[in-house]
């Protein structure tokens, strides 16, 4: 921000001081946060895959929902589709997106540069993060709209939950893809290397297959991994079955990652190009 500096005294009348501009973290993380937006309009690929494959995936399993035996577990067709829309687009529209620019900015030295003005290690990576953030956040809530209305289901339960994993979502999405980040050495190999968070997510933390149809001893194991509470918050909101236990269970599981993630990007994040 601006402000005005009074003439010292004894200055000749008419005198005039220029006014300094104070810069304050929320100023750059807005101007960096919006340089970024513009950059990511510009990559049409990135853009396809993190508006078009989260909508069309998950009407994927509407035919294998008729092979599971979801009303034996208190779900439905709904309660299956609307959570995995939400969760594919935070794979695709927020993790891959974010790791991929992570590593073409590191590449292109505009983290190196970033880091010799004013702004902080924090502020740039959350700046960084926020335009993909901020799509993810819109396309989950277009998509559980939209699907709601499509399959005729009811108003979430329990929208408290929903909202908190889906905000929780977000921030470990960040968070993963920075950690991946720091291990990926180029652009193109990105999407190599994102693969691991998005296949195990995708089959086992109850995105495609509801930890309810699953056998006691694996659906345990499952709940422990990263985005299994973000999947199970959301479709406690949308159920309302989750018990107080359970939800204290998935936000200490997905706060434990998400504080693991920053301590191995504070760790681990490289701003130079890998050698």
């Amino acid at each position: 921000m601006s402000g005005t500096v009074t003439p010292p005294k004894g200055a000749a009348k008419g005198t005039h001081v220029r006014s300094t501009a104070v810069s304050t973290p929320v100023g750059r993380v807005r101007a960096l946060a919006r340089a970024e937006l513009t950059l990511l309009g510009r990559s049409k690929g990135t853009l396809f895959a993190a508006l078009f494959v989260p909508v069309v995936v998950p009407f994927s399993l509407r035919t294998a929902a008729d092979e599971m035996d979801l009303a034996g577990a208190g779900l439905s067709v709904g309660t299956l589709i609307v959570p995995a829309a939400i969760g594919f687009s935070l794979l695709f529209a927020v993790y891959a997106a974010l790791v991929g620019v992570f590593v073409t900015r590191r590449e292109e030295l505009v983290l190196k540069r970033l880091r010799t003005g004013e702004l902080r290690d924090a502020e740039i990576l959350t700046a960084s993060s926020l335009p993909s953030g901020a799509i993810g956040l819109a396309q989950s809530l277009l998509l559980a709209v939209g699907c709601a209305l499509l399959m005729d289901m009811a108003a979430p339960q329990a929208v408290h939950l929903a909202v908190l994993g889906l905000l929780l979502g977000l921030v470990l999405s960040a968070g993963l893809a920075a950690v991946t980040a720091s291990f990926t050495r180029t652009a193109e190999s990105a999407q190599v290397t994102s693969m691991p968070v998005i296949l195990v997510s995708v089959l086992a933390s109850g995105m495609t297959v509801p930890l309810e149809i699953l056998p006691d001893r694996l659906a345990s194991i499952c709940a422990l991994l990263p985005f299994t509470p973000v999947m199970t918050l959301v479709r406690g909101g949308f159920t309302g079955n989750l018990s107080g236990s359970e939800t204290l269970f998935a936000l200490t599981t997905g706060v434990a990652w998400t504080l693991v993630s920053v301590f191995a990007v504070r760790r681990w994040f490289r701003w130079e190009p890998r050698r």
